[in-house]
Protein backbone atom coordinates (compact mmCIF):
# COMPACT_ATOMS: atom_id res chain seq x y z
CA UNK A 1 0.00 0.00 0.00
CA UNK A 2 1.10 3.32 -0.68
CA UNK A 3 2.43 5.06 2.11
CA UNK A 4 0.22 8.13 2.31
CA UNK A 5 -3.08 5.83 2.11
CA UNK A 6 -1.59 3.79 4.25
CA UNK A 7 -0.82 6.42 7.12
CA UNK A 8 -4.32 7.92 6.66
CA UNK A 9 -6.23 4.63 6.41
CA UNK A 10 -4.75 4.10 10.32
CA UNK A 11 -6.55 7.14 11.27
CA UNK A 12 -9.52 6.53 9.60
CA UNK A 13 -11.81 5.58 12.93
CA UNK A 14 -10.59 9.02 14.30
CA UNK A 15 -11.62 11.19 10.98
CA UNK A 16 -15.24 8.82 10.72
CA UNK A 17 -15.98 10.55 13.99
CA UNK A 18 -19.10 12.29 14.28
CA UNK A 19 -20.63 14.75 16.54
CA UNK A 20 -23.84 13.32 18.27
CA UNK A 21 -25.94 16.14 16.05
CA UNK A 22 -25.76 13.62 13.37
CA UNK A 23 -27.16 10.56 15.20
CA UNK A 24 -31.21 10.53 14.26
CA UNK A 25 -32.41 7.99 15.98
CA UNK A 26 -32.07 3.75 14.40
CA UNK A 27 -31.58 1.96 11.01
CA UNK A 28 -33.71 -0.02 9.16
CA UNK A 29 -35.67 -0.57 6.00
CA UNK A 30 -38.40 0.72 4.11
CA UNK A 31 -40.28 -0.04 0.59
CA UNK A 32 -42.28 2.10 -1.47
CA UNK A 33 -43.87 2.30 -5.13
CA UNK A 34 -41.52 4.27 -7.73
CA UNK A 35 -43.47 3.75 -11.35
CA UNK A 36 -43.77 1.50 -13.90
CA UNK A 37 -41.68 0.73 -16.65
CA UNK A 38 -42.12 1.08 -20.35
CA UNK A 39 -42.49 -2.58 -20.37
CA UNK A 40 -45.29 -2.72 -17.25
CA UNK A 41 -42.74 -3.76 -14.44
CA UNK A 42 -43.52 -2.65 -11.35
CA UNK A 43 -40.22 -1.11 -9.34
CA UNK A 44 -39.78 0.14 -5.53
CA UNK A 45 -37.77 2.41 -3.86
CA UNK A 46 -35.88 0.77 -1.02
CA UNK A 47 -35.09 3.42 1.65
CA UNK A 48 -31.91 2.22 3.96
CA UNK A 49 -31.11 3.81 7.14
CA UNK A 50 -28.25 3.22 9.83
CA UNK A 51 -27.90 4.80 13.34
CA UNK A 52 -26.16 7.67 12.40
CA UNK A 53 -28.36 8.75 10.29
CA UNK A 54 -27.01 8.01 6.93
CA UNK A 55 -29.73 7.15 4.49
CA UNK A 56 -29.54 5.25 1.28
CA UNK A 57 -32.44 4.98 -1.14
CA UNK A 58 -32.20 2.68 -3.98
CA UNK A 59 -34.46 0.88 -6.87
CA UNK A 60 -34.79 -2.38 -7.61
CA UNK A 61 -34.23 -0.87 -11.38
CA UNK A 62 -31.21 -1.30 -11.89
CA UNK A 63 -29.75 -1.68 -8.31
CA UNK A 64 -29.24 2.56 -8.95
CA UNK A 65 -28.71 4.11 -5.49
CA UNK A 66 -31.01 7.38 -6.49
CA UNK A 67 -29.84 8.92 -3.31
CA UNK A 68 -27.31 9.03 -0.18
CA UNK A 69 -27.67 11.73 2.59
CA UNK A 70 -23.86 11.57 4.33
CA UNK A 71 -23.28 14.07 7.17
CA UNK A 72 -20.77 17.15 6.87
CA UNK A 73 -18.36 18.14 9.26
CA UNK A 74 -21.34 19.93 11.19
CA UNK A 75 -23.72 16.87 11.23
CA UNK A 76 -25.47 18.45 8.09
CA UNK A 77 -26.88 16.04 5.82
CA UNK A 78 -26.83 16.23 2.04
CA UNK A 79 -27.62 14.12 -0.89
CA UNK A 80 -23.64 12.87 -2.60
CA UNK A 81 -25.21 11.28 -5.59
CA UNK A 82 -26.57 12.54 -8.99
CA UNK A 83 -29.53 11.11 -10.89
CA UNK A 84 -33.41 11.57 -11.94
CA UNK A 85 -36.39 12.08 -9.22
CA UNK A 86 -38.50 9.80 -11.64
CA UNK A 87 -38.15 6.45 -13.32
CA UNK A 88 -39.13 7.96 -16.72
CA UNK A 89 -35.79 9.91 -16.86
CA UNK A 90 -33.71 6.68 -15.99
CA UNK A 91 -35.18 5.06 -18.94
CA UNK A 92 -35.09 8.16 -21.23
CA UNK A 93 -31.35 8.38 -21.29
CA UNK A 94 -29.78 7.73 -17.80
CA UNK A 95 -25.48 8.11 -18.53
CA UNK A 96 -25.42 5.28 -15.50
CA UNK A 97 -26.42 7.50 -12.66
CA UNK A 98 -25.89 5.11 -9.63
CA UNK A 99 -26.60 1.89 -11.70
CA UNK A 100 -25.52 -1.68 -11.44
CA UNK A 101 -23.43 -2.59 -14.44
CA UNK A 102 -23.24 -5.79 -16.06
CA UNK A 103 -22.36 -8.43 -17.81
CA UNK A 104 -19.03 -6.28 -18.92
CA UNK A 105 -18.40 -2.89 -16.93
CA UNK A 106 -16.57 -0.85 -18.91
CA UNK A 107 -15.73 -0.86 -23.25
CA UNK A 108 -14.75 -3.58 -25.49
CA UNK A 109 -13.39 -3.06 -28.67
CA UNK A 110 -15.34 -3.12 -31.27
CA UNK A 111 -17.70 -5.14 -29.63
CA UNK A 112 -15.96 -8.28 -30.65
CA UNK A 113 -14.55 -10.88 -28.84
CA UNK A 114 -13.30 -14.23 -29.44
CA UNK A 115 -13.69 -17.00 -26.56
CA UNK A 116 -12.79 -20.61 -26.63
CA UNK A 117 -12.25 -20.54 -30.61
CA UNK A 118 -15.74 -18.59 -31.38
CA UNK A 119 -16.06 -15.00 -32.09
CA UNK A 120 -19.13 -13.47 -30.36
CA UNK A 121 -20.60 -10.16 -31.40
CA UNK A 122 -22.07 -7.18 -29.06
CA UNK A 123 -23.84 -4.06 -29.69
CA UNK A 124 -21.61 -0.90 -30.17
CA UNK A 125 -23.19 1.57 -27.72
CA UNK A 126 -20.19 3.55 -27.60
CA UNK A 127 -19.04 4.68 -30.37
CA UNK A 128 -17.34 2.36 -32.40
CA UNK A 129 -17.21 0.07 -28.94
CA UNK A 130 -19.52 -2.23 -26.58
CA UNK A 131 -20.10 -0.15 -23.34
CA UNK A 132 -21.76 -1.14 -19.98
CA UNK A 133 -23.17 -4.25 -21.15
CA UNK A 134 -25.41 -2.75 -24.13
CA UNK A 135 -28.55 -1.72 -25.04
CA UNK A 136 -30.16 -2.91 -22.37
CA UNK A 137 -27.31 -3.85 -19.84
CA UNK A 138 -27.79 -4.42 -15.91
CA UNK A 139 -28.94 -1.08 -15.57
CA UNK A 140 -32.29 -1.45 -17.41
CA UNK A 141 -33.91 -4.40 -15.86
CA UNK A 142 -35.62 -5.69 -12.70
CA UNK A 143 -33.77 -7.06 -10.32
CA UNK A 144 -35.49 -9.19 -7.33
CA UNK A 145 -34.50 -7.63 -4.34
CA UNK A 146 -34.79 -8.89 -0.95
CA UNK A 147 -34.30 -6.34 1.99
CA UNK A 148 -32.52 -7.39 5.08
CA UNK A 149 -32.24 -5.69 8.79
CA UNK A 150 -29.11 -7.14 11.65
CA UNK A 151 -27.88 -5.58 14.56
CA UNK A 152 -25.33 -3.29 12.94
CA UNK A 153 -26.63 -3.34 9.80
CA UNK A 154 -29.51 -3.19 7.02
CA UNK A 155 -29.02 -4.19 3.40
CA UNK A 156 -30.70 -5.33 0.34
CA UNK A 157 -30.25 -8.45 -1.27
CA UNK A 158 -30.48 -8.13 -5.22
CA UNK A 159 -30.62 -10.99 -7.97
CA UNK A 160 -30.87 -11.77 -11.94
CA UNK A 161 -30.86 -13.80 -13.94
CA UNK A 162 -29.53 -13.24 -17.46
CA UNK A 163 -30.71 -15.77 -20.27
CA UNK A 164 -28.05 -17.50 -22.87
CA UNK A 165 -27.28 -14.77 -25.64
CA UNK A 166 -28.55 -11.94 -23.63
CA UNK A 167 -26.71 -9.08 -25.18
CA UNK A 168 -24.87 -11.03 -27.27
CA UNK A 169 -23.18 -13.39 -24.24
CA UNK A 170 -22.89 -16.57 -24.04
CA UNK A 171 -24.62 -18.46 -20.98
CA UNK A 172 -26.86 -17.80 -17.98
CA UNK A 173 -25.55 -15.80 -15.46
CA UNK A 174 -27.59 -16.14 -11.90
CA UNK A 175 -25.87 -12.76 -10.31
CA UNK A 176 -26.14 -11.90 -6.79
CA UNK A 177 -25.31 -8.16 -5.79
CA UNK A 178 -25.69 -7.01 -1.80
CA UNK A 179 -25.87 -3.91 -0.41
CA UNK A 180 -24.92 -3.44 3.25
CA UNK A 181 -25.03 -0.26 4.87
CA UNK A 182 -23.35 -0.50 8.52
CA UNK A 183 -23.50 1.23 11.02
CA UNK A 184 -19.75 1.99 10.77
CA UNK A 185 -20.57 4.81 7.90
CA UNK A 186 -19.67 1.93 5.64
CA UNK A 187 -21.29 0.87 1.77
CA UNK A 188 -20.35 -2.27 0.93
CA UNK A 189 -21.08 -3.91 -2.23
CA UNK A 190 -20.62 -7.99 -2.53
CA UNK A 191 -20.82 -9.30 -6.08
CA UNK A 192 -21.44 -12.60 -6.89
CA UNK A 193 -21.90 -15.07 -9.98
CA UNK A 194 -22.20 -18.35 -11.62
CA UNK A 195 -22.92 -19.03 -15.30
CA UNK A 196 -23.38 -22.50 -17.14
CA UNK A 197 -21.27 -21.70 -20.03
CA UNK A 198 -17.61 -19.38 -20.19
CA UNK A 199 -18.53 -15.88 -20.51
CA UNK A 200 -16.86 -12.60 -19.78
CA UNK A 201 -18.05 -11.26 -16.63
CA UNK A 202 -17.08 -7.39 -15.04
CA UNK A 203 -19.41 -6.09 -12.32
CA UNK A 204 -19.69 -2.65 -11.20
CA UNK A 205 -21.48 0.47 -9.56
CA UNK A 206 -21.61 3.73 -11.35
CA UNK A 207 -22.97 6.20 -8.62
CA UNK A 208 -21.45 9.98 -9.64
CA UNK A 209 -20.25 12.13 -6.31
CA UNK A 210 -20.15 15.69 -5.67
CA UNK A 211 -19.05 15.39 -2.05
CA UNK A 212 -20.02 18.87 -1.98
CA UNK A 213 -23.68 17.90 -2.25
CA UNK A 214 -25.36 17.08 -5.04
CA UNK A 215 -25.83 19.97 -7.69
CA UNK A 216 -23.46 22.14 -5.91
CA UNK A 217 -21.00 23.03 -8.47
CA UNK A 218 -18.19 21.13 -10.36
CA UNK A 219 -15.77 18.33 -8.76
CA UNK A 220 -12.32 19.75 -9.76
CA UNK A 221 -11.93 21.19 -5.69
CA UNK A 222 -12.37 17.58 -4.50
CA UNK A 223 -9.17 16.26 -3.34
CA UNK A 224 -8.16 12.48 -4.79
CA UNK A 225 -5.70 10.25 -3.62
CA UNK A 226 -5.38 6.85 -5.63
CA UNK A 227 -2.90 3.94 -4.00
CA UNK A 228 -2.06 3.37 -7.93
CA UNK A 229 1.31 3.61 -9.19
CA UNK A 230 0.66 2.75 -12.89
CA UNK A 231 -2.34 3.32 -15.36
CA UNK A 232 -3.47 1.53 -18.64
CA UNK A 233 -3.22 4.41 -21.79
CA UNK A 234 -6.22 4.60 -24.13
CA UNK A 235 -6.71 5.01 -27.86
CA UNK A 236 -8.99 7.81 -29.21
CA UNK A 237 -12.10 5.64 -28.46
CA UNK A 238 -11.36 5.16 -25.05
CA UNK A 239 -9.96 1.44 -25.68
CA UNK A 240 -6.61 0.68 -23.81
CA UNK A 241 -3.77 -0.26 -25.58
CA UNK A 242 -2.44 -2.75 -23.61
CA UNK A 243 0.67 -0.66 -21.91
CA UNK A 244 0.31 -0.77 -18.73
CA UNK A 245 2.17 3.00 -17.82
CA UNK A 246 3.72 4.34 -14.66
CA UNK A 247 1.85 7.96 -13.83
CA UNK A 248 5.14 9.26 -12.34
CA UNK A 249 5.23 12.69 -14.34
CA UNK A 250 1.71 12.49 -15.68
CA UNK A 251 -1.31 14.46 -14.93
CA UNK A 252 -2.37 10.90 -13.64
CA UNK A 253 -0.01 11.00 -10.55
CA UNK A 254 -2.33 10.84 -7.45
CA UNK A 255 -0.18 9.03 -5.73
CA UNK A 256 -0.29 12.08 -3.20
CA UNK A 257 -3.69 14.11 -2.16
CA UNK A 258 -4.13 16.17 -5.74
CA UNK A 259 -7.20 18.33 -6.23
CA UNK A 260 -9.25 16.98 -9.41
CA UNK A 261 -8.73 19.96 -11.75
CA UNK A 262 -5.30 21.24 -10.76
CA UNK A 263 -3.89 19.26 -14.09
CA UNK A 264 -7.34 18.49 -15.66
CA UNK A 265 -6.95 21.10 -18.40
CA UNK A 266 -3.16 20.17 -19.16
CA UNK A 267 -2.15 19.58 -23.07
CA UNK A 268 -1.96 16.36 -22.55
CA UNK A 269 -3.13 13.39 -25.28
CA UNK A 270 -4.47 10.62 -22.53
CA UNK A 271 -6.20 13.79 -21.57
CA UNK A 272 -7.66 15.10 -24.85
CA UNK A 273 -8.84 11.38 -25.67
CA UNK A 274 -10.98 11.41 -22.33
CA UNK A 275 -11.94 14.92 -22.41
CA UNK A 276 -10.48 14.63 -19.02
CA UNK A 277 -10.20 11.20 -16.23
CA UNK A 278 -11.45 8.39 -17.64
CA UNK A 279 -9.20 6.55 -17.40
CA UNK A 280 -8.52 2.90 -15.85
CA UNK A 281 -5.81 2.78 -12.57
CA UNK A 282 -3.63 -0.36 -12.24
CA UNK A 283 -4.29 -0.64 -8.22
CA UNK A 284 -1.37 -1.43 -6.09
CA UNK A 285 -2.59 -4.69 -4.23
CA UNK A 286 0.56 -6.23 -2.30
CA UNK A 287 0.15 -9.67 -0.75
CA UNK A 288 -3.49 -9.40 0.77
CA UNK A 289 -5.05 -12.53 -0.28
CA UNK A 290 -8.71 -11.78 -1.11
CA UNK A 291 -9.29 -8.91 1.31
CA UNK A 292 -10.04 -5.42 -0.34
CA UNK A 293 -7.52 -2.75 0.01
CA UNK A 294 -7.66 0.92 -0.22
CA UNK A 295 -7.92 2.28 -3.65
CA UNK A 296 -8.73 5.72 -3.33
CA UNK A 297 -9.63 8.56 -0.93
CA UNK A 298 -11.40 11.42 -2.13
CA UNK A 299 -12.26 14.63 0.56
CA UNK A 300 -14.04 18.07 -0.71
CA UNK A 301 -12.57 20.99 1.49
CA UNK A 302 -15.66 22.74 1.86
CA UNK A 303 -18.14 20.37 3.60
CA UNK A 304 -15.15 18.11 5.54
CA UNK A 305 -16.76 15.06 3.89
CA UNK A 306 -14.48 12.10 3.06
CA UNK A 307 -14.87 8.50 0.92
CA UNK A 308 -12.87 5.98 1.15
CA UNK A 309 -12.62 2.92 -1.34
CA UNK A 310 -11.44 -0.05 -0.99
CA UNK A 311 -11.64 -3.27 -3.22
CA UNK A 312 -10.75 -6.89 -4.23
CA UNK A 313 -10.83 -5.82 -8.16
CA UNK A 314 -7.22 -5.17 -9.46
CA UNK A 315 -8.80 -1.55 -11.53
CA UNK A 316 -10.18 1.43 -10.90
CA UNK A 317 -11.80 3.69 -13.38
CA UNK A 318 -12.03 6.81 -12.51
CA UNK A 319 -14.20 9.41 -14.18
CA UNK A 320 -14.41 12.73 -13.73
CA UNK A 321 -17.57 13.40 -15.73
CA UNK A 322 -16.23 15.32 -18.56
CA UNK A 323 -19.44 14.21 -20.62
CA UNK A 324 -21.86 16.11 -18.99
CA UNK A 325 -22.66 19.18 -20.71
CA UNK A 326 -25.64 21.45 -19.07
CA UNK A 327 -28.91 19.04 -20.78
CA UNK A 328 -29.38 16.78 -18.01
CA UNK A 329 -31.76 18.28 -15.23
CA UNK A 330 -31.46 15.46 -12.49
CA UNK A 331 -33.19 15.74 -8.91
CA UNK A 332 -34.88 19.35 -7.29
CA UNK A 333 -34.71 20.48 -11.14
CA UNK A 334 -30.63 20.43 -10.50
CA UNK A 335 -28.71 21.25 -14.04
CA UNK A 336 -25.72 18.83 -14.53
CA UNK A 337 -23.16 20.64 -16.05
CA UNK A 338 -19.67 20.10 -17.27
CA UNK A 339 -17.52 17.81 -14.47
CA UNK A 340 -20.87 17.97 -11.71
CA UNK A 341 -20.04 14.51 -10.58
CA UNK A 342 -17.16 11.96 -10.96
CA UNK A 343 -16.77 8.07 -10.30
CA UNK A 344 -14.99 5.83 -8.78
CA UNK A 345 -16.04 2.09 -10.40
CA UNK A 346 -13.90 -0.89 -9.42
CA UNK A 347 -13.69 -3.41 -11.57
CA UNK A 348 -11.14 -5.53 -13.79
CA UNK A 349 -9.91 -3.48 -16.28
CA UNK A 350 -11.50 -2.68 -19.85
CA UNK A 351 -11.31 -4.65 -23.22
CA UNK A 352 -9.93 -7.79 -21.14
CA UNK A 353 -11.26 -10.44 -23.42
CA UNK A 354 -9.24 -8.80 -26.11
CA UNK A 355 -6.15 -8.16 -23.65
CA UNK A 356 -4.49 -11.58 -22.21
CA UNK A 357 -1.98 -9.96 -20.43
CA UNK A 358 -4.56 -8.36 -18.50
CA UNK A 359 -6.27 -9.69 -15.55
CA UNK A 360 -8.71 -12.33 -16.94
CA UNK A 361 -12.68 -11.49 -16.60
CA UNK A 362 -13.60 -15.22 -17.95
CA UNK A 363 -15.89 -16.86 -15.83
CA UNK A 364 -16.48 -20.72 -16.35
CA UNK A 365 -19.01 -23.61 -15.14
CA UNK A 366 -18.20 -24.02 -11.88
CA UNK A 367 -16.36 -20.92 -10.97
CA UNK A 368 -17.57 -18.37 -8.82
CA UNK A 369 -17.58 -14.72 -9.50
CA UNK A 370 -16.68 -12.60 -6.11
CA UNK A 371 -15.96 -9.21 -5.70
CA UNK A 372 -16.13 -6.58 -2.65
CA UNK A 373 -15.90 -3.02 -2.68
CA UNK A 374 -16.45 -0.48 0.39
CA UNK A 375 -17.06 2.80 0.35
CA UNK A 376 -16.64 4.29 3.96
CA UNK A 377 -17.88 7.79 4.81
CA UNK A 378 -16.83 10.46 6.96
CA UNK A 379 -15.54 14.18 7.96
CA UNK A 380 -12.28 15.88 8.44
CA UNK A 381 -11.98 18.84 10.41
Amino acid sequence: MHPILDRRASRWLAIVSLSAACARGGGGVAREPFGTTHRGEAVSVYTLKNAHGIELRVLDYGGIILSLQVPDRSGRLDDVVLGFDSLGDYERGSPYFGALIGRYGNRIARGRFTLDGRTYTLATNNGPNHLHGGVRGFDKVVWTAAPFERGDSVGLVLNYTSPDGEEGYPGTLRATVTYTLTNANQLIFDYHATTDRATPVNLTQHSYFNLAGDGKGDILGHVVTLNADRFTPVDSTLIPTGEIRSVAGTPFDFRTPTAIGARIDRDDEQLRYGRGYDHNFVLNKGATGNEPTLAARVYEPTSGRVMEVATTEPGLQFYSGNFLDGTLQGKRGVVYRHRYGFAMETQHFPDSPNKPAFPSTILRPGEEYRSRTIYRFGVQP
